[in-house]
């Protein structure tokens, strides 16, 4: 029987990581990789209650679910991730960096920007960094290696005005530079890639003033603000065995607001 889009897309009999899955984004793809029929291990670093939440509705949906803290700043947690992870489910075959410091909500917002750019730099750069370090000695010790997605951010590609947006490019762009060197190093064993979000409904959308958020919408191509499931359906896919071919690159999800 010819193999079908709809196969390759599957993801059963896989198991996921992701990190930074208790809410937004990695929320989102942690439930879209298991409607598509994986397992999935998520971690979390302060709200364990949002993880447990995410890890029943993956339950409700006929899959195995693991919740376990981690700060991926922390090369003791992402050993401690690993070896949880190989001992519940065997194997991790697409490890997710989605985990972010977030500098512009909360208290947080009101740090230096020195205070905000040290943040960023350990949890967005260095935590990716070690955490994908992790994810290739767990996928070499595993028959068919596996692959990594990393989380970048659209705009490294061409620049945004505004001290926000040096801090994210600085980390993010170390993130997107990184995945390519890593994709070089462990090919063919392990497949490395980028999501670059754009303008997502997250928590800093919810804080943004209406015409501030109309304006930014009439500003994208497809003239409105994605959602989390938006970059869920486009990790499935890099996740699937439709991306077989598929490494060193790095997919906007940003309605063409960066082209």
């Amino acid at each position: 029987m010819p193999t079908t889009r709809a196969t390759l897309l599957s993801l059963e009999g896989k198991t996921v990581l992701v990190t930074g899955a208790s809410r937004g984004i990695g929320r989102a793809i942690a439930l879209a990789c298991a409607a598509a029929g994986a397992d999935v291990v998520l971690t979390y670093r302060t709200s364990q209650r949002g993880a447990e939440e995410v890890a029943a509705s993956i339950r409700a949906l006929g899959r195995r679910a693991q919740v376990q803290r981690a700060d991926t700043a922390e090369p003791e947690d992402l050993d401690q991730l690993a070896r949880a992870a190989r001992a519940a489910f065997g194997r991790v075959d697409a490890w997710i960096n989605n985990a972010g410091a977030d500098i512009l909500t909360g208290s947080t917002a009101q740090r230096t920007r020195l205070e905000k750019l040290d943040l960023l730099l350990a949890v967005d750069l260095r935590g990716t960094i070690l955490a994908s370090w992790a994810a290739v000695e767990l996928m070499r010790a595993q028959a068919g290696g596996g692959t990594i997605i990393n989380l970048a951010w659209d705009h490294v590609a061409t620049g945004l005005k505004g001290e926000p947006a040096q801090l994210f490019a600085a980390a993010k762009g170390g993130v997107a530079s990184f995945s390519k060197s890593l994709a070089r190093s462990v090919a063919p064993e392990i497949r490395v890639n980028v999501l670059a979000p754009g303008w997502i409904e997250t928590a800093y959308g919810d804080e943004l003033d209406a015409d501030v958020k109309t304006r930014i919408a009439k500003s994208v191509p497809l003239k409105r603000w994605g959602m989390p499931d938006d970059v869920a359906h486009a990790a499935v896919y890099l996740a699937s065995d439709a991306a077989a071919y598929v490494t060193g690159q790095m997919l906007m999800i940003n309605g063409g607001a960066v082209l």
